[in-house]
């Protein structure tokens, strides 16, 4: 097979989350186990950190990378899903995986495929594994897929575990409960291996407590650490001063992550990299200050508060859940615009209504959809959203919904995309 008949073979072969949702989902390690024993086990050729948290993992692993590669660290990347080619699941330096390396790899695990039955996110991961085995990354940063505790991503022994924060999302997987979706999350805590917590609530802090405990694991609450002073958000940059507790000393970053939920990320992100200093990691002060202030290029991140176009101003977002919405319209609340345009799309799985109460009214929706089989129909999110009086027409396409938006646009308006990371990822501008 060439490139693309190994990418479509993937996509169609192999149970895949973003086609039918939870029916993908495989309840235990058997087939990551199986299949990485069935290519000698790569995971244990490299060092890594782990990262869990129902938002701000996918930023907290870019920032960690791009500090950890600043610092001279031949540094893998492992994050799901992607937004524009299947490869940004897999960089090594902020290139992506070469695709030579994901045909060589596919037509290598075939036979296994017939006998395992591995699913989609199951073969990325072993692929993941092998990419950074192979090229002798120094340290790997690993983002869950979904969870923690039975997340494929959990056989490796990482040098430190982070947890970003704890929503409610993926309820009918994970649990209904912010309590049970912690207890998931936190199947991440190794044997003792410190583990950071970026924010914590009164419901999730005695399961992170009684899962540390029973794995011996020093537990870091970074809030307890790191103190967000003051920020200030421009369109293109974010300036943060941050206080560390112990000496009161405060150290400004700016960062070219422009989302103000990145002062939720940041106090974990730094008790991480403590933790690794602590652990003879070298990073200096001036490494880490440069790489926030280039992750995007570092590590080639995208749809975090991404500012698309100027002009006309078009921002995307990944966030797509309560929480996410919750912290869009908290960046809406500083953001400086005449009229708001959002284009909008959910995937069927989600708690929409939830989603749809906070956002504001006072805007022009367009309500749309990915091209993917879990996409909500458009007609349907609208009559959702014309109960919530959201007002906006529907679109079967983001090309169409796009496309109005611009052309109901005005000087010193701003159009937002968001709702979807699929929706995000088929946008044009």
């Amino acid at each position: 097979m060439n490139y693309q008949e190994t990418i479509d073979f993937l996509y169609a072969q192999l149970p895949m989350f973003s086609r039918i949702g939870a029916a993908a989902i495989k309840h235990d390690l058997t087939n990551t186990i199986a299949l990485c024993e069935a290519i000698g086990n790569p995971q244990n050729k490299f060092k890594s950190v782990h990262i869990a948290g129902t938002n701000g993992k996918g930023s907290s692993s870019h920032m960690l990378a791009a500090v950890l590669q600043q610092s001279g660290y031949k540094t893998g990347l492992y994050t799901s899903p992607h937004l524009y080619d299947f490869r940004e699941r897999i960089k090594v330096n902020g290139a992506l995986c070469t695709k030579n390396f994901v045909v060589d790899f596919a037509e290598k695990i075939k036979p296994h495929i017939e006998v395992i039955r591995p699913s989609f996110f199951e073969v990325t991961v072993a692929m993941a594994f092998e990419y950074f085995a192979q090229q002798k990354v120094d340290v790997a940063v690993i983002e869950t897929g979904l969870g923690g505790r039975l997340d494929s991503t959990n056989i490796i022994l990482p040098e430190v575990s982070l947890i970003t924060n704890i929503g409610k999302d993926h309820t009918d997987i994970l649990g209904d409960t912010l309590e049970k979706i912690a207890f998931e999350k936190a199947g991440i805590i190794k044997q003792n291996t410190p583990v950071i917590v970026s924010e914590v609530l009164p419901e999730t802090k005695p399961v992170f407590e009684k899962v540390a405990e029973e794995k011996n694991a020093p537990l870091i609450f970074a809030q307890d650490i790191f103190k967000i002073v003051q920020y200030d958000y421009q369109l293109k940059g974010l300036a943060i001063e941050v206080e560390e507790l112990q000496t009161n000393q405060v150290k400004k970053y700016e960062l070219d992550l422009t989302g103000i939920y990145q002062t939720k990320n940041i106090p974990g992100v730094l008790a991480t990299i403590q933790q690794l200093q602590q652990k003879g990691w070298n990073i200096d002060e001036q490494s880490i200050s440069a790489a926030l202030k280039n992750v995007k290029s570092l590590t080639g991140l995208h749809g975090r508060w991404e500012l698309l176009s100027e002009n006309p101003t078009i921002i995307a977002d990944v966030g797509h859940n309560e929480d996410g919405i919750k912290q869009i319209v908290q960046q809406l609340q500083q953001s400086k615009y005449n009229h708001l345009h959002i284009v909008l799309g959910f995937v069927k799985d989600k708690d929409v209504s939830a989603a749809l109460n906070l956002l504001p009214e006072a805007a022009t929706y367009y309500f749309t959809k990915a091209q993917i089989p879990r996409a909500l129909n458009e007609a349907e999110l609208a009559d959702m959203a014309h109960t919530k009086n959201l007002t906006g027409a529907s679109f079967q396409n983001i090309d169409a919904a796009l496309l109005s938006a611009k052309s109901n646009y005005r000087q010193g308006d701003l159009i937002l995309i968001c709702g979807s990371v699929f929706l995000v990822a088929e946008a044009k501008v």
